[in-house]
């Protein structure tokens, strides 16, 4: 009979044994023996217990977890053995108030169960499973091997000295060809024997990738590889469970396979190594890493990412919807995002050199001006400085030094905000608070954006950043890495200003207008809706307009009538993503700076689906179906689950209706847009125009054009973008802006920053 401890953090009234089923016995010990710590540390810790005379032992949360296998994540390693004799689980406690993990606990315990009665062995790798070649004939027979087996495919992964191809070199290269064994090539001993075997696999079987976007980009740029065919275990993932950060290759090996962290000794190598020289966690590079430490982990990358595609293919292979944005959507993005990002995004670096000497003279010029004020000499004698960006110390320059009033807007611990809404408001009050916005926003600037910039750079004057496919739970690209192209500065135009064309080049940026109402408009079936659009004009004015029954035509709208306008724009939007009364009343009081009541915002609203009557029932049926469901599919065959609507607390449960409601506009429009430029990126490479898209930030598909090619390049985009997808309003296909201009600010820079120009 195994011998089982069981370790909590603190003692507490759990009915372990009866959550166990009365299956086995255990001795059960606490980290600490204090019940009233809310955190266990090191410190506290005062268990005492020999460790190697029990066979297996429970580790009951997060703490205890960390504490023996310096593993931080509960929820992946819950029910997984580490370091042989442990099993973490997460506190059965957290049924009570997180109904969702109770499918982990359970597996988690049966897994547990199984280990201990020896009905579940722990999976010893051994050097039949994983092996490393460094040896140009071995690596050549076993690669001839994966060519002629049986498999339709094999899975491939690759071990790299960085993020991007143009910033390291390639160190391996992993292979299986059919779950049961993978190697680890040495890239050293890759020869033109190897590279043409290779190939041959490629042309010949399909390649499963995890993450192909990476790999194939590093494949490409440094062997020149080609990959007729390959999928990718992430998207499938992504598909199964679009939650963010639950892809990663070794969070699925740990749930879908039963080779648990085969990863971990390769870790722990790699933080001894790391203390023992000093080497700080951002300049360890992989090639550190010997051979022999590296080969098990690197062949299991392979075999997993094998196995993860047998399970994933069934998965969405009973699924029609799903398979077919894999197929149609995720599949081509991700070749269409690999040229995308290749193509890099054009900076100017003698603009960005000059913009960042601007910028320091700037934040130089208002720290200068806002030590002329009293009230701050005042403050840095007392407490010895002054930092802009700390809340503390500017809460009680303003509130205590200068003496203003609040706005009475609070932070999420209580305490009077210090954003930049609150500031502006400030600033009608006092010089100190523009001040200290004009510090802040050009510190972000600077250090957030043209310092990280510069040095990023290419040698071709490009950055190469990430776009992501599975970042979003609404199907909506991210953007990672180098530069998050999602969140550029829209107040300055300087960044965007910097994003240059070179001479006989244009940059193109075609946006679409009012995607998700056109989208919801056409989902919905409401004919007058749909009237709206095709009646052409501003379409806030239009609906302002209509809703109000404004007595002016709709161009005067904007000017006569600026706040029915602005609510019939809040109502829009906001009735979409499940906006009430008072969420409409706030947004049109900001906008316009005038009073509007939640019984005035409940008014209009009342009118405005007396006007769309067919939207408002589309919206009590999508959100009954999620309700009823917890779960719904967009247009394309995206599935948002939305398990927390049967929750107890309303106000969750009402949180994951709009968020299914907001899926459903959000994704859909944002597929529009991918699908169109995926489809113009293939017809301009097979014409062989001069345009290159380097991004695409929100609803805008940017590219560097030839500028004789502009006007051919923006039919192709438009007529692609604008292609029947089952989404059109008739006679009236959905609205697409081209800006067009030498920098991205299109003319905003050279006019706020002539002198750069």
């Amino acid at each position: 009979m195994a011998k089982v401890a069981l370790i909590e953090s603190k003692p507490t009234r759990i009915d372990f044994i009866g959550h166990f089923d009365n299956k086995f016995e255990f001795d059960r010990y606490s980290l600490s023996s204090d019940p009233s710590l809310k955190k266990v540390l090191k410190r506290d810790v005062d268990i005492d217990i020999d460790i190697d005379s029990y066979d297996w032992i429970i580790l009951v949360g997060s703490e205890a977890l960390k504490y023996y296998t310096n593993v931080t994540s509960i929820m992946e390693y819950s029910g997984k053995v580490v370091d042989k004799k442990f099993i973490p689980v997460i506190n059965p406690s957290m049924l009570t108030f997180k109904p969702e993990v109770r499918d982990l606990w359970e597996s988690s315990r049966d897994n547990i169960t199984k280990y201990i009665s020896g009905e579940m062995k722990v999976i010893e790798i051994d050097e039949k499973m994983a092996f490393g070649i460094r040896d140009s004939r071995k690596a050549s027979q076993f690669i001839i091997e994966a060519r002629d087996s049986a498999s339709e495919y094999v899975a491939l992964d690759s071990e790299t000295t960085g993020l991007y191809p143009r910033d390291g070199h390639m160190i391996g290269i992993s292979l299986s060809y059919d779950g049961k064994k993978g190697a680890y090539i040495d890239c050293d001993c890759i020869d033109q024997t190897c590279e043409a075997l290779l190939q041959q696999v490629f042309d010949k079987k399909i390649v499963v990738f995890h993450n192909a976007k990476f790999d194939v980009s590093w494949f490409e740029y440094h062997f020149n590889f080609k990959f007729p065919r390959f999928e990718d275990t992430m998207l499938q993932h992504y598909l199964i469970d679009e939650n963010p950060g639950t892809h990663g290759l070794k969070q699925l090996s740990l749930k879908h396979t039963k080779y648990g962290d085969y990863e971990k000794p390769m870790y722990d190598w790699i933080e001894k190594y790391r203390k023992m020289h000093g080497i700080l966690k951002a300049d360890f590079t992989w090639d550190m890493i010997p051979f022999d430490v590296m080969k098990t982990y690197a062949a299991m990358d392979a075999v997993c990412t094998y196995i993860l595609y047998t399970k994933f293919k069934k998965a969405l292979d009973t699924n029609k919807k799903l398979t077919w944005v894999y197929e149609n959507i995720l599949k081509p993005g991700c070749r269409f995002l690999i040229d995308a990002e290749n193509n890099g995004v054009p900076f100017d670096k003698d603009r960005l050199y000059k913009s960042q000497n601007l910028m320091g003279d700037v934040i130089e010029d208002a720290a200068q001006k806002l030590d002329e004020y009293e009230a701050v000499q005042k403050y840095k004698q007392n407490t010895g400085d002054f930092n802009p960006n700390s809340t503390k110390q500017l809460r009680e320059l303003l509130f205590d030094y200068i003496g203003l009033a609040p706005t009475g807007k609070l932070t999420g611990t209580g305490a009077h905000s210090t954003d930049a809404e609150s500031l502006q408001t400030l600033a009608e009050e006092h010089e100190v608070p523009q001040l200290i916005l004009n510090v802040r926003q050009n510190v972000k600037i600077k250090t957030t954006y043209i310092d990280k910039i510069i040095p990023a750079l290419d040698r071709d004057g490009r950055l190469r950043t990430n776009f992501n496919l599975h970042g979003t739970t609404s199907g909506r690209l991210s953007s990672s890495g180098k530069l998050n192209m999602q969140q550029l500065p829209r107040d300055n135009p300087i960044v965007k200003g910097c994003m240059k064309a070179k001479d006989g080049n244009k940059i193109v940026a075609m946006d679409l207008t009012t995607a998700e109402v056109y989208c919801a408009a056409v989902l919905a079936k409401d004919e007058n809706l749909k009237d709206v659009f095709r009646s052409g004009g501003n379409f806030h004015s239009n609906i302002a307009k209509l809703v109000f029954g404004l007595p002016c035509e709709a161009d005067e709208v904007a000017e006569l009538y600026s706040m029915e306008r602005q609510a019939a724009k809040a109502v829009t939007f906001g009735i979409m993503y499940g906006a009430g009364p008072q969420k409409i009343s706030w947004q049109v009081t900001k906008d316009s700076g005038k009073t509007f009541t939640v019984s005035e915002a409940k008014e209009v609203i009342d009118d405005y689906f007396r006007q769309f009557s067919g939207l408002r029932r589309w919206i009590d049926t999508s959100q009954n179906f999620i309700r009823d469901n917890g779960f719904i599919y967009s247009y394309f065959g995206r599935k948002r689950r939305l398990p927390n609507v049967a929750s107890k607390d309303k106000g969750i449960a009402s949180h994951e209706v709009r968020s299914g409601l907001n899926f459903l506009v959000q994704s859909v429009a944002s597929d529009v847009n991918l699908l169109g430029a995926i489809d113009a990126h293939n017809e301009v490479k097979q014409k062989e125009i001069p345009a290159k898209i380097f991004a695409l930030v929100h609803d805008s598909i940017l590219a560097e054009v030839q500028e004789d090619a502009v006007d051919e390049y923006c039919e192709i985009l438009k007529r692609n973008v604008q292609k029947d997808r089952g989404l059109s309003i008739s006679g009236c296909p959905i609205g697409c802006d081209f800006d067009i201009g030498n920098d991205y600010s299109f003319g905003k820079f050279s006019s706020k920053y002539e002198d750069l120009v």
